[in-house]
């Protein structure tokens, strides 16, 4: 392999692609496969937003390079949400930057922030481009391990003053991916506090910030007094609004950081597609009612299986947000073991809960991304395994 790198070489695959890979193979042998793997919305973006994209692209003006920084609409759109949904006020030509996506940003943010051998705190479970993205920038993931017993809150006193000295990132994700978990502000405090103390980047990923159910209503981590110092958050319009194809996002917070984040992505790429972010801004500034309408469909499908998680033998909290279910797996099996069980005896595909790091290992995370219709079949067919009765040896 001389001409792949080391780094790129070290890198694990994917493993959602490899059950990708599996799927394709099942459904050319005639196979009708469920995917409740990846987290992709089968749900359409709100036509007012098709629409304006549409009515941008018209604009010949549009076909330009974008701004580096993203759009000034856009960016303005992005602090007049943060300042009617939170109460937090943002300079949208200092502390907010547009991206391809909050994936992109989240990758780039340790590439721009850390040097070699820096350490940074990756929560586990956790979405793993955290991981991946130190290692191809050269610096050291330290586990950040999140449990249920304590509702997969980070305890800040079980990190070693050694770590804590060295560590320069931070990671957070709520609402969770994969364990769906969700908090109050208090937790935000404490991890602005843990930050302020040891000098740490705070980055949290607030991807799931409006998918919420019940009455729960997700905070911002800069609703904390003084967070700006030492935080910055990434949102996405992909999983709120069913953009997931279009590839818009954006970070907001430490006017350093995002300067440094601005920095490194203007030597690598010119922003998003501009009618993309104008139409993306007419989302940010609209009622919300569309993603409420959205999460009022995810609370069905969330009811459908969890209702019968349980005599699966499959234990699960009822999820506050998220497009995910987080489900202990069946007594005998290991994540992978009872995920390729499902994909291989049922045709369901589910995410090991060993793919998000070491303490994901017990867990499957099952994506509410498929019709009520289409997660009733999946469920019929894992009352048909008799999953409780099976010989795992």
């Amino acid at each position: 392999m001389r001409f792949v790198s080391e780094k790129v070489q070290r890198l694990p695959e994917y493993l959602f692609s490899e059950f990708q890979r599996k799927k394709k193979v099942l459904q050319k042998n005639g196979v009708d496969v469920i995917d409740l793997g990846i987290g992709a919305p089968d749900l359409s973006p709100p036509q007012f937003i098709i629409d304006e994209l549409f009515n941008q692209s018209k604009n010949t003006a549009n076909h330009r390079y974008s701004p580096f920084s993203g759009c000034d609409e856009f960016k303005q759109a992005v602090a007049h949400f943060y300042e009617k949904r939170y109460g937090v006020n943002l300079d949208p030509d200092t502390e907010v930057l547009a991206l391809i996506g909050s994936k992109e940003g989240i990758a780039n943010l340790v590439h721009a922030v850390i040097n070699p051998e820096d350490i940074v705190l990756i929560p586990d479970p956790g979405y793993p481009v955290y991981k991946a993205a130190v290692h191809l920038a050269g610096g050291k993931a330290v586990s950040l391990p999140l449990d249920k017993e304590n509702e997969y809150v980070p305890q800040f006193n079980q990190i070693s003053e050694q770590v804590a000295e060295k560590a320069k990132v931070m990671f957070l994700n709520y609402p969770a991916n994969p364990t769906a978990a969700t908090v109050e502000l208090p937790t935000f405090e404490s991890a602005v506090l843990y930050a302020e103390t040891n000098n740490i980047l705070l980055a949290h990923d607030a991807a799931y910030d409006l998918i919420t159910f019940n009455s729960y209503k997700a905070p911002s981590v800069l609703q904390v007094t003084g967070a700006k110092k030492y935080a910055v958050e990434f949102g996405s319009l992909s999983k709120s609004f069913n953009m997931t194809g279009w590839r818009i996002g954006y970070v907001v917070g430490n006017k350093e950081v995002i300067q440094a984040l601005a920095t490194l992505k203007s030597n690598i790429d010119t922003s998003q597609y501009v009618p993309i972010q104008k139409a993306a801004a007419v989302a940010l500034n609209s009622d919300l009612q569309s993603v409420s309408l959205n999460n009022d469909i995810y609370v069905k499908r969330m009811e459908t299986l969890y209702n019968v998680l349980g005599s699966l033998g499959m234990r699960a909290q009822r999820p506050k947000g998220t497009i995910f279910v987080w489900a202990e797996v069946p007594e005998g099996f290991s994540s992978l073991s009872f995920a390729n069980y499902l994909l291989d005896e049922a045709g369901v595909i589910v995410t090991p809960g060993s793919a998000f790091g070491k303490n994901g290992e017990g867990f499957v995370r099952i994506a509410l991304t498929v019709t009520e219709e289409r997660l009733k079949e999946a469920v019929l067919r894992l009352q048909k395994l008799n999953i409780k009765e099976v010989d795992k040896n």
